[in-house]
Parts: structure tokens; C-alpha cells; sequence
């Protein structure tokens, strides 16, 4: 498998596999398409065209044999706190036939180390902590960052990365496409 930045050209393959990655999941935010596919998979479209979109944390997972399929998407884009610009996770997608195989944590390895070498000061994201922990995640509150929405609880979390500061700390936006679901 290979990971690397998604291209223009994989957005409508994006966009599939980011859909059938969240089909029938609860917890998915309201379909937003007359034809019911789920919202993280318009959200991605939304969040290109944003001004939080960061092209060096939007990778791929490509099948290593064929060169060409993708397996798995993962972004990070801008949102801000105490008027600093600090990342927001997701979504992060992997195909259903290959998930439980290593491609959403090597997704999620290469984010983190280039958001870090990018001098971004932390990553948070809503999503479950026994999942996430395994990435350095914690509940954000005990890095002093508030969540939108407080009944999120322990789902949203945050990652230090090495140019964290404690005086960072404060309430979290998105970037704004995740207002719209």
C-alpha cells in the first residue's frame, strides 16, 4: 500500500468510496443528496473548495499491486481556536472490503507525522476514544480545548503535536463546510 496526496483526479473515486465507507452507519451526519449518500461523502467536496483545506493532509491509500485503487482517504483541514488555525480530522474513510487491515492507522500515521513536519500545533477530531487513543489521542478537554458541542463528551479529542502550546488552549471550530450538516 501506498500512501501519498490525493490528486484532482481521485475525487469522484473519493467521493465512492468515502460513501460506501459510511453507508448504514448511525452515527453518519443526515444524507445530504436527493439520492441518500451519506454526508461525509458531499462534506469532502465542500471542505476542497473551503479556505481551511490544507492538499498536503488530504492522502490516499493506494493498492500497492494495481497501481491505481484506492483503498482508503483521509483530511485534515483548518479550524481555528483562540485565534490560532488548528486541525480538524476527518472524515477518514476506508473501503468496507478492506477495513481492519492497517489502512486507516497508516492513513492516520502519515497525517499526523506530516501535520506535525508541516508545524501544525495539534489535531482533534470526534470519534471514538478506544480507536483514537491509539494515536495519542485524549479526551481534548484535558489539553484545555472545548469542543462545539459539549455533549460530545470524550468522542472529541485532540492530539498535541510537537509545536503545542498550552496557551492554545480554547473552543474549537470546524472549518466551515461542517456547519452545513
Amino acid at each position: 500500500m501506498l500512501i501519498r496526496r490525493e490528486r484532482p483526479s481521485d475525487a469522484p473515486e473519493i467521493r465512492a468510496l468515502t460513501a460506501a465507507a459510511f453507508a448504514g452507519v448511525a452515527h453518519s451526519a443526515p444524507p445530504v443528496e436527493p439520492d441518500g449518500v451519506p454526508g461525509e461523502a458531499t462534506l469532502v467536496g465542500w471542505l476542497r473548495a473551503d479556505a481551511g483545506w490544507v492538499p498536503e493532509l488530504a492522502l490516499v491509500a493506494q493498492h500497492h499491486a494495481s497501481g491505481r485503487e484506492l483503498l482508503g482517504h483521509a483530511v485534515a483541514t483548518r479550524g481555528r481556536m483562540a485565534g490560532r488555525p488548528v486541525l480538524g480530522l476527518g472524515p477518514v474513510s476506508v473501503r468496507p472490503d478492506h477495513q481492519g487491515r492497517g489502512v486507516g492507522s497508516a492513513l492516520l500515521h502519515a497525517l499526523l507525522g506530516a501535520a506535525d513536519a508541516l508545524g501544525e500545533p495539534a489535531v482533534v477530531l470526534l470519534g471514538d476514544p478506544a480507536f483514537y487513543g491509539r494515536f495519542g489521542f485524549v479526551p481534548a478537554h484535558e489539553l484545555g480545548i472545548s469542543a462545539p458541542d459539549p455533549t460530545w463528551g470524550a468522542a472529541f479529542q485532540a492530539r498535541a503535536l510537537s509545536a503545542w502550546r498550552a496557551e492554545y488552549a480554547g473552543e474549537f471550530r470546524y472549518a466551515a463546510p461542517f456547519d452545513r450538516l
